[in-house]
């Protein structure tokens, strides 16, 4: 099971308060042959033409990173309540941020968020404000795959896989970073991946939505580039008991 919160977390932004020759033929079953080859070389052609464009040749989604795909997609349309206000839901599930009037609890949430989606797929770590956990700030995540071996670069050869939380805007120098979101699939060729946002602010005002080809954040103003990506750790498998019960 993975690890929960600690403690209490106190207000963070999004900013963070990143492969022998057969005999001679006649002319006219020569040329069948040739037409023959011709035509299978433009067939496998085609075929590979497809797979590039479909990612046929992907492996295939293990369960655990098809589980945060689906959950993440789940919260598609969730809109903050009051609307203009940063109070949600996924900064009250870790008691983040400053209490609303509604019950809810307020910060710029796009972390929240993606550790939410995580947690509710079983991945495992730990909500804290330790260095090295994960927590309300958007650079928590670059952080904590440092310490855990599951950083990715943007351009590095690495291809990002759905469930990985991609991290846009990243200041190492400063330990900070614009925004997180949830990686849903990679189109070959695209400048960035497809992801869910927490918090995102194209379509409205602080909601979940999709991104396409999302290679700058989806946050006011736009021009942070993506700059990496943290693989979640799977849940320990189980082991059927000796009883096999």
């Amino acid at each position: 099971m993975p690890a929960g919160p600690r403690r209490p977390a106190p207000a963070a932004g999004r900013p963070g308060a990143a492969a022998g020759r057969p005999g001679a033929a006649s002319p006219r079953v020569r040329r069948r042959r040739t037409t023959t080859v011709f035509f299978l070389t433009a067939v496998a052609a085609l075929a590979l033409v497809a797979v590039a464009l479909t990612g046929a040749s992907s492996p295939p989604l293990t369960r655990f990173r098809a589980r945060i795909v689906t959950i993440a997609e789940s919260q598609l349309g969730y809109r903050t309540s009051p609307p203009h206000t940063y109070c949600n839901k996924y900064s009250t599930y870790w008691h983040a941020g400053t209490a609303c009037s509604s019950g809810l609890r307020s910060e710029e949430w796009c972390a929240d968020f993606a550790a939410w989606v995580w947690h509710r797929a079983g991945a495992q770590f730990t909500y804290d404000y330790t260095t090295g956990d994960i927590n309300a700030a958007a650079a928590s995540f670059y952080q904590w795959a440092v310490v855990h071996h599951t950083w990715h670069p943007a351009g590095s050869a690495y291809t990002p896989k759905p469930g990985d939380v991609a991290v846009y805007g990243l200041d190492t120098a400063t330990h900070s970073a614009v925004h997180v979101a949830v990686v849903t699939s990679d189109t070959p060729g695209a400048r960035g991946p497809n992801v869910v946002n927490g918090d995102g602010n194209r379509t409205g005002f602080s909601v979940v939505e999709t991104g396409t080809d999302q290679y700058k954040a989806d946050a006011p103003g736009g021009a942070a580039p993506l700059s990496g990506y943290a693989s979640p750790i799977p849940p320990p498998k189980r082991h059927p008991s000796s009883t096999g019960t």
